[in-house]
């Protein structure tokens, strides 16, 4: 009898659909099928807290609520270093040479449950001495035209915005990223990779190995994956697909080793002295 397909949901971003592309096509072989739906990071974030799907990718900042139910998986997710969220202003707004001051200013936001949003917060908390001002929480593909039509003073952007905010007329006012890497010495987290625990631990690690080989498999023929890539980029131009995986597909995608693991402990540990997540219990992160 065959076994059912797992129930799986990651975002249509080329990142994700390059690291899932030969499992999702049934081209790692012992793999178990999945069954795919796509869905933006808040929302598989919401899934993940009500206990929805076997596997999903989700913020690192989602973890402290759900990893009694999840195990964080050590392979297939988003970290990396010069690739963090960037804090976007129009012209007509704050400026590098005004100085930092948001106080009563409105900054628009993806998510609160989000690992841009944590390291925002952090960030401010090193630099805003005032505090920052209202927080408009608002859908990721509207953040830069109501920052350049100055509905916002500020917006938080993640992914391929680092490659297209310029286009808008915009300007980086600080990198969360380079402050994290320059405080910390870490890499940046960003996305996870989690299945349910109730798989069982053989299970666990039949899906972390089927992600490690989606991984390499995409690696070895990169051109294998980009029709996916491609069909779900929701039109962005094929230059910036490419830019985007070679900047969140790398080392720590195929393994969190040593340095991934401290810089989830990290993000999440110093989120928790700021009163932004609950802390973290003691063994949380195993795999096992």
């Amino acid at each position: 009898m065959t076994a059912e397909p797992l129930k799986i949901a990651y975002s249509p971003c080329p990142n994700d659909t390059f690291v899932f592309d030969a499992w999702a096509h049934g081209r790692v072989p012992g793999a178990p099928a999945l069954d795919v739906t796509f869905a933006d990071i808040d929302i598989t974030n919401a899934m993940a807290e009500r206990g929805e799907f076997d596997v999903l990718k989700v913020s690192y900042a989602v973890l402290p609520w759900v990893l009694q139910e999840y195990a964080l998986l050590p392979c297939g997710g988003a970290l990396g270093r010069g690739c963090g969220p960037l804090l976007l202003v129009n012209q007509h707004s704050l400026t590098r040479d005004a100085g930092v001051d948001l106080t009563g200013k409105r900054v628009a936001v993806p998510s609160e449950r989000s690992t841009a949003y944590l390291l925002f917060r952090l960030w401010a908390a090193d630099v805003v001495p005032d505090g920052v001002g209202e927080i408009a929480v608002m859908p990721f593909h509207e953040i830069m035209p109501a920052v350049r039509d100055g509905k916002v003073d500020a917006g938080l952007v993640i992914h391929e915005a680092r490659f297209t905010y310029q286009d808008y007329g915009l300007h980086s006012l600080a990198d969360m990223g380079e402050h994290w890497e320059n405080t910390t010495g870490l890499p940046i987290p960003l996305g996870a990779i989690i299945a349910k625990r109730s798989l069982g631990a053989e299970r666990l690690r039949q899906l972390a190995d089927a992600a490690r080989q989606s991984v390499r498999m995409a690696w070895d023929d990169p051109l294998a994956s980009r029709p996916y890539v491609l069909e779900h980029a929701q039109e962005m131009d094929p230059a910036v697909a490419d830019q985007h995986i070679g900047l969140y597909v790398n080392e720590f995608t195929a393994d969190l080793g040593t340095d991934g693991y401290a810089a989830v402990r990290g993000l999440l540990t110093r989120a928790a002295a700021e009163g932004l997540v609950p802390p973290l219990p003691r063994d949380a992160l195993a795999f096992e």
